[in-house]
């Protein structure tokens, strides 16, 4: 296990209680897992880094944490902060670059460019995950991402789907976990804001030159949310069913030969 040679920032404890009860619920993590966690550079990834970083400290079964930041090569878009922070936590981290941009422009088929983007940056984080021999990869979607899929899934494709919470890949052998799933945005954001955390700015020119159905579901959420207080609340307890896809998958490194406990 990794010691990381700078403190982490210490998160709120309303954050570590809703991390590590998602984490429970839906036995993400056991022991010897092997994590890569992606790191855009955005506040929610970046405060999951710091939240596993500081569960690890103390979490009853033992794993091992590396980053993973994958570089579209858009405009404006500067890594160096990120990799300055990893040296300091004393992280293992990987970088890649790909000229997503300019690929989807000959390689996007009917996808808009976000879904393009997000497909071919799942594929390198596979090839990682083999590469290097990590079992688990951790994203860092949140509450209101998967609002808004679900409104999305409804709206737009007729059926009742949203992000899961603990899955395996199609060819099963990576774990897909996302601990952040019970924490709204307004908690990353306020924590990478009070923890200075280094945040990249969103510096893709197909995410702000046009509104996305995700936006619009964003905005059509806050406008039921100001009207009702308890919105997301009844929203997570709708969710949760299809938060998962038949039995969840059992948590810790595969090759172990005692079955492992979750984290939790």
């Amino acid at each position: 296990m990794n010691t990381p040679s700078t403190p982490s920032v210490k998160p709120p404890k309303s954050l570590l209680r809703q991390v590590g009860r998602a984490i429970a619920d839906f036995r993400m993590i056991g022991e010897g897992d092997r994590i890569l966690l992606g790191v855009s550079g955005g506040k929610d990834s970046l405060s999951l880094l710091q939240i596993l970083a500081h569960l690890r400290t103390y979490a009853p079964v033992r794993f091992e944490l590396a980053v993973l930041t994958v570089d579209p090569e858009v405009p404006g878009y500067d890594p160096q902060r990120l990799k300055d922070y990893y040296d300091r936590l004393g992280l293992t981290w990987h970088y890649e670059q790909q000229p997503l941009m300019e690929q989807a422009k000959t390689h996007m088929d009917g996808d808009s460019f976000c879904a393009y983007c997000s497909r071919m940056k799942r594929g390198i984080m596979y090839r990682l995950c083999r590469e290097h021999g990590y079992n688990v990869l951790a994203l860092g979607q949140h509450l209101d991402d998967l609002a808004e899929s679900l409104l999305m899934s409804l709206f737009h494709g007729g059926q009742l789907r949203t992000m899961k919470a603990h899955y395996r890949n199609q060819d099963g052998d990576v774990r897909i976990i996302r601990p952040l799933v019970y924490c709204r945005e307004r908690q990353t954001a306020d924590f990478a804001r009070r923890a200075g955390l280094p945040v990249i700015p969103d510096s893709c020119p197909a995410c702000f030159t046009m509104p996305t159905r995700r936006e619009h579901m964003k905005a059509l959420l806050a406008r039921e949310e100001a009207e009702h207080a308890t919105l997301f609340s009844s929203i997570l307890h709708a969710l949760k069913p299809i938060m998962v896809e038949g039995e969840l998958p059992e948590p810790g490194w595969t090759c172990l030969s005692e079955p492992s406990s979750p984290l939790g």
